[in-house]
C-alpha cells in the first residue's frame, strides 16, 4: 500500500505546476481577448466618426490625392486602426496590469500604479504635442519645396504613414522621466548624477531632435529638443523628491 501512496506523492507536485501553467494561460489568454476586443470596439468607434478624422488629420496638408483605386479605402482603414489603438490602449495596459499584477509585491504594486497611468499620459501628451506644434512646421517645410513648375501632390496613404510614424516617437520620449525614475530606483542614477550631465543632455537632446523630425531645419529640432530637456529637468526634481536621491 505504500507504493501507490508514494508515487500519488510525487505526481502531486507535477499535476499543480501543470495547473498553475494551464492557469496562467488561460489568464493570458482572456487578458488578450479583452485587449483585441478593445481595439476591435475602437476602431469601429473611429470609423464611424472617420470623417471628422480625416480632416483632423490632414488639415496641415490641405488637398491631398489616392494614386490607386484601393487606396483611399485602406488609408480610411489605417486611420481608423491607428485612432482605434490610441483609444484601447488605456483598456490594453489595463489588461496587462491585471495580468502581471498577482506577481508583483506590494511596493511593486504601488510603483505600477504610478507608472502605468503616468505613462499612459506622458505618451498621449507627447503624441498631442507633435501634432499641434511640431507636425505642421514639418509640413509646411516639405511643401516649401514646391514651385510654379513642381507642384506637390501628397498621397494620402503615405501621408498618414509618414504622420503615424512622426507623432509615434514624441510619445515614447515624453516617458523620459518615467525611465530615469526607474533607473534611479534601481540605483544606477542619482539626480547628482542627472545634474551633472545637463550639458551632455543639451547636446543629445539636438541629436535626437534631429533624428526623430523628418525635417533639418533647427526650428523642428528645437521643438523637440526643448521638450527633451524640460522633461530631463523634471526628471532630477522627481528623483531627488520622490525618492531621495
Amino acid at each position: 500500500m505504500s507504493m501507490p501512496d508514494f508515487e500519488e506523492t510525487e505526481k502531486e507536485p507535477e499535476q499543480t505546476a501543470e495547473m498553475t501553467l494551464v492557469g496562467h494561460l488561460s489568464e493570458l489568454r482572456q487578458r488578450i481577448v479583452w485587449s483585441v476586443a478593445a481595439l476591435i470596439a475602437g476602431t469601429f468607434g473611429a470609423y464611424y466618426h472617420i470623417d471628422e478624422l480625416m480632416r483632423f488629420v490632414t488639415a496641415p496638408a490641405g488637398k491631398l490625392y489616392f494614386m490607386a483605386p484601393a487606396e483611399g479605402f485602406f488609408a480610411y482603414l489605417k486611420l481608423a486602426v491607428f485612432a482605434g489603438f490610441m483609444l484601447a490602449l488605456p483598456v490594453i495596459l489595463w489588461q496587462f496590469w491585471l495580468f502581471v499584477a498577482p506577481a508583483l509585491t506590494g511596493k511593486e504594486k504601488k510603483w505600477a500604479l504610478i507608472m502605468v497611468p503616468g505613462s499612459t499620459i506622458l505618451f498621449f501628451t507627447g503624441v498631442a504635442f507633435s501634432y499641434l506644434f511640431v507636425w505642421p512646421s514639418a509640413v509646411k517645410f516639405f511643401l516649401g519645396f514646391g514651385s510654379e513648375s513642381l507642384q506637390p501632390m501628397l498621397s494620402l496613404g503615405q501621408y498618414l504613414s509618414f504622420l503615424i510614424s512622426f507623432i509615434l516617437p514624441f510619445g515614447l520620449i515624453f516617458n523620459l522621466p518615467l525611465a530615469l525614475l526607474v533607473l534611479a530606483k534601481l540605483g544606477i542614477i542619482s539626480s547628482k548624477f542627472l545634474a551633472k550631465q545637463r550639458r551632455v543632455m543639451i547636446i543629445v537632446a539636438f541629436i535626437v531632435g534631429g533624428i526623430i523630425t523628418p525635417t533639418p531645419d533647427i526650428f523642428s529640432q528645437t521643438m523637440m529638443a526643448i521638450p527633451i530637456m524640460v522633461l530631463y529637468e523634471a526628471s532630477i526634481w522627481a528623483v531627488r523628491i520622490l525618492l531621495g536621491k
